[in-house]
């Protein structure tokens, strides 16, 4: 599996809708993997004062993330192939 960055624009959006819409993700990502698509979110940046926002996926194609937000009714800008280059 790859992993895959999904920027957003989420300028004013209230700490709980962030939440929820954390929580939406990693559900249909759980919903999805069980169905036979295998993805997994990985975690989320998020800033606050201009509103971007850029969470990570592990996932076997950038299709198949930008279908777990569309399921998940997330707006997103773009997905692109990323490194997590984590220490």
């Amino acid at each position: 599996m790859e992993v895959f960055m999904v920027e957003r624009s989420l300028k004013g959006i209230p700490m709980d809708q962030l939440a929820a819409a954390q929580q939406r993700a990693i559900r249909t990502a759980a919903e999805m993997t069980a169905a036979g698509t295998p993805i997994h979110y990985l975690r989320t940046t998020f800033v606050p004062e201009d509103g971007r926002c850029m969470c990570l996926f592990e996932s076997g194609s950038c299709e198949s993330v930008e279908a777990l937000n569309r399921k998940a009714q997330i707006p997103f800008d773009r997905v692109r192939p990323a490194l997590d280059l984590r220490p």
